[in-house]
């Protein structure tokens, strides 16, 4: 492979398929690709890094990419390309651009696109041309499954753009409470007269109801359907209390409720739609529990290959196409494989709406074998679509992950296609870390004072207002001409276009766009305009649409919803609808309600309370309910705005109305807490009185929420392993319906984990030659050639300075009673090679089964970790409790220069 000036491309060593043309893909492996690179230069250049994910990777697949520097203009002012083996679930390639032009000097100041484009193909040692002519020919057999990716950077000094200062927009109550929120008060509301609250969340996820749900140190990224250790409560709760969002969608895979990723023949469908009930419950009983945040139950439908994941958001039954050995549907709704128009048919007839999950430009949701293809009713159904996604198999917990997709090209296409889709960030977290991979987040507005709640918020995302942002500090809302993302509406003469932005925690605008596109046209979305945050054009007659996007200076970028405009010629229609306001209910949820007529149509009819909106409602009878809570003790006044597709506004009469909150309970709960045991399985215990009645019992341990419980006597078990050995203190928090919270004197108690261990491993330092192992012939050896980490015998693989893979391994049983199970073993890593940026020669830690199928990578060491002396590596595996696992080791090395990896006193201890 030729190492360029542009981009050094790894090579790991990799093994699988036969020739390019047997190459496939399972159906629910997806090969994905990214670009990680700063906004600004960093000491005069852009480090890149190139992300290829393909969890299906084999032996000899590889992934075939272009990288170009696009300048202003659309010149290719710098290229490189390059053929990188997959041989883990995450490979990163580094590159750099020095900021230089190909034809010589530096590229002027200005925004200049980082542009990817990458297939997976197969390599063959034996295949000789040029790497050239092997990269166009993957892209030739392979091009409908094309990965393209871009983003842009700033070259030189660029004058930030024209903003108006803003205060934002009121958050959720979880998005409030995070550190970074409170630099702005949330009680003031932003300018512009928007009078909506902003909910921050995502809308992609896995739990152990399908392949997510797995611990950080065991996430391998392909996990298992239903092996994972946690559930939906889990997802929320990490959600709310460690990510600070204010809802989270767990998106199962609609086919893995078998339990398989393929099908599971001998399935009982009643068991597979219980485990489907059982999610809409715990979300239910979730929101019952926590009135701030928002918890949500859906299906991840469809599959990769031939195919495409989309998510039906508001599902009530589970939609499934296989069949077990008696031919019974696995599910309750019958809809048939890749079939996408009789998908959306489904949709409409049972009220489903949904969201295209990381689509490509290519390959997906084909409609008359047109790929993103148009469907009336999946135009009426599909309300999202994703453009960006934190990579799915991510361990990261501090919002730091840097391999992140942008799905902006497959959102445009869409969007000329003629679907009215509103931009969705999300994270689409497998492993156990909810939110906490990246700062991303997808913005929903929902009326001032309105509840937070399914009903609420759903109709929130049928009106598309949201937006999409990798900081969850920002907002972005754009308005034309007083019509606010997300509607569609007529217009004649001028159009004012304004991106309403803010920041709660002090971030700026460097960049502003706005884009403009005609639905219908299949065509090229144009960027019309950019320089500040309002633009006024006169667009032709006819269908467009409209959105805006924001750089801020930190690189980190927002896209706002569009809106859709008929511009007409002029005239038209110029009546406004009539309307009339009625209000009913003192206390507890009141009802807004409207009569509305128009000549033509009503489009929207919107509450306004004291003149500061309230809510919306686009179908007849129109009405909304609020919180009367949110309303002082006394008089109001109600007013109702009807809309028409013109534009036109008819504001109904005043109606006055009283709201009168009773003081209800004040009254604070008494409870004690108690604990029983030391070590194994402990009990958490309270006994709890109210003068109305207890909720909810929760359990702290160290001041750390460890568990609650709704009915008494009030008890939840702990395993003593995750605590330290000595002392605790156990508090509890009781509640009543009230929200009134009482809290228990601490109670102290003491943890005694047995650390008696129990060796797994027999001959680990090898002294008694290959005995209780396997491995390459010879490689236990006594050779004085470099020494032993203990004793005379080691491990040594690889170091001939050719093609070679070696390896060593031994069968263990874990024993399923073990608390603590720790994996160590000592490694020498003794180069030749020079380098001190590319791992040429590799060594893998894994766990393999008895079919010696790869359980997980614990680690790879390369020729980078080269050094003189033995160091000690050490792993938790305690997941892989009760299971026959081989502790295998396996060196690949590449074809020139030699690189020994020398492994001793290898131990799996047992507590």
């Amino acid at each position: 492979m030729t190492r360029s000036a542009l981009v050094a491309a790894l090579a790991l060593a990799v093994a699988s398929a036969a020739s390019a043309t047997d190459f496939g893909h399972p159906d629910h492996y997806e090969f994905d690709a990214s670009i990680a690179a700063p906004f600004r230069a960093q000491a005069g250049r852009f480090p890149i890094q190139l992300h290829f994910d393909y969890p299906g990777a084999g032996d000899r697949t590889a992934a075939a990419w272009t990288l170009d520097v696009v300048a202003p203009n659309g010149q290719v002012v710098a290229s490189d390309r390059g053929l990188t083996k997959l041989g883990g679930r995450h490979v990163v390639v580094p590159a750099t651009w020095n900021g230089g032009l190909q034809r010589g000097g530096a590229a002027a100041a200005g925004y200049y696109t980082l542009r990817l484009r990458a297939v997976p193909t197969v390599v063959d040692a034996a295949d000789t041309r040029p790497i050239a002519a092997r990269i166009d020919e993957a892209f030739r057999l392979f091009g409908d499954e094309t990965v393209e990716q871009s983003y842009d950077v700033q070259v030189g000094s660029v004058a930030p753009a024209r903003m108006t200062a803003r205060v934002p927009l009121r958050v959720g109550a979880q998005s409030a409470a995070a550190p970074s929120q409170s630099l702005v008060a949330q009680a003031v509301p932003a300018t512009g007269g928007l009078g909506y609250t902003v909910y921050y969340g995502n809308l992609h996820s896995q739990t152990n109801h399908s392949d997510g749900g797995t611990p950080l140190a065991s996430c391998s990224g392909a996990e298992n359907p239903q092996a994972g250790t946690m559930g939906p409560t889990d997802a929320y709760t990490m959600m709310q209390n460690q990510a600070h969002g204010d809802f989270l969608l767990t998106s199962e895979h609609n086919h893995m409720f078998d339990g398989s990723t393929g099908t599971n023949a001998s399935a009982n469908p009643t068991t597979a739609i219980n485990l489907f009930k059982s999610g809409l419950t715990l979300a239910s009983n979730y929101r019952a529990a926590h009135p701030t945040f928002l918890a949500l139950y859906g299906l991840e439908w469809g599959v990769i290959s031939n195919g495409g994941h989309l998510n039906l958001l508001n599902v009530d039954a589970l939609a499934e196409w296989e069949t077990n050995s008696s031919g019974q549907l696995i599910g309750e709704v019958n809809t048939p494989k890749s079939d996408y128009p009789a998908l959306y048919s489904t949709m409409k007839s049972r009220g489903w709406i949904g969201m295209f999950n990381h689509p490509a430009t290519s390959g997906q949701f084909l409609v008359n074998g047109t790929p993103l293809g148009y469907d009336p009713n999946g135009a009426q159904v599909m309300v999202l679509a994703e453009v960006l996604n934190s990579s799915a198999f991510s361990t990261n917990t501090t919002e730091t992950e840097t391999g992140r997709s942008s799905y902006q090209g497959a959102w445009n296409i869409l969007l000329e296609r003629g679907y009215k889709v509103a931009p969705a960030s999300d994270q689409d977290n497998h492993c156990a870390n909810w939110g906490l991979s990246f700062t991303n987040r997808t913005g929903v507005l929902l009326a001032n004072g309105a509840t937070l709640n399914t009903t609420n918020f759903y109709d929130a995302l049928k009106a598309r207002r949201t937006f999409a942002t990798e900081d969850r500090t920002g907002q972005l809302v754009l308005t034309a001409n007083g019509h606010v993302m997300g509607e569609s509406f007529n217009n004649s003469g001028a159009l004012t276009l304004t991106a309403n932005y803010a920041s709660t925690s002090g971030q700026t605008a460097q960049r502003v766009q706005f884009f403009e596109g005609v639905p219908g046209r299949n065509g090229t979305v144009t960027q019309l305009f950019e320089g500040s945050d309002t633009t006024t054009i006169t667009p032709a007659t006819g269908d467009h649409f409209y959105y805006a996007q924001i750089t801020q200076a930190n690189g980190l970028r927002l896209w706002s919803a569009p809106v859709w405009v008929t511009q007409g010629t002029g005239g038209g229609d110029t009546t406004a609808p009539t309307a009339t306001a009625s209000e009913s209910g003192t206390s507890g949820t009141i009802t807004l309600s409207a009569t509305a007529s128009d000549n033509v149509g009503v489009s929207k009819v919107e509450f306004y309370v004291d003149g500061s909106l309230k809510g919306s409602d686009t179908t007849s009878p129109y009405s909304t309910t609020l919180d009367s809570t949110t309303l002082a003790n006394g008089s109001h006044t109600l007013v109702a705005k009807a809309y028409d597709a013109a534009g036109n506004v008819g504001t109904s009469s005043s109606v006055a109305f009283s709201v009168s909150n009773t003081t209800g309970d004040t009254t604070a709960p008494t409870v004690s807490a108690s604990e029983s045991g030391t070590s194994g399985t402990i009990t958490l215990s309270a006994s709890a009185s109210d003068n109305v009645g207890v909720s909810k019992v929760e359990f702290y341990v160290d001041g750390t929420l460890k568990g609650n419980d709704t009915t008494s006597p009030y008890s939840m078990t702990l395993d003593s392993t995750t605590l330290t050995n000595g002392s605790h203190t156990l508090t509890a928090k009781a509640y009543d319906a009230a929200g009134n919270v009482g809290t228990s004197t601490g109670v102290g108690f003491s943890v005694s984990n047995s650390t008696t261990a129990t060796e797994l491993i027999k001959n680990g330092g090898f002294e008694s030659g290959t005995t209780s192992w396997s491995a390459t012939s010879g490689d236990i050896t006594s050779s004085s050639t470099y020494a032993a980490h203990g004793g005379t015998y080691k491990l040594w693989l690889n170091g001939y300075g050719s093609a070679s893979t070696d390896y060593g391994y031994q069968t263990i049983t874990i024993p399923s009673t073990a608390t603590t199970v720790t994996l160590s073993f000592w490694l020498r890593v003794v180069s030749d090679e020079t380098t001190t940026t590319t791992a040429y020669d590799t060594v893998k830690a894994q766990l393999r089964n008895s079919s010696n199928t790869v359980l997980t990578t614990l680690a790879t060491y390369s020729n980078l970790n080269k050094g003189s002396t033995y160091v000690q590596k050490t792993f938790d595996v305690s997941s892989y409790r009760g299971q026959t696992v081989r502790v295998y080791f396996e060196g690949v090395e590449g074809s020139q220069v030699a690189t020994s990896f020398l492994i001793d006193d290898i131990s799996v201890q047992s507590k």
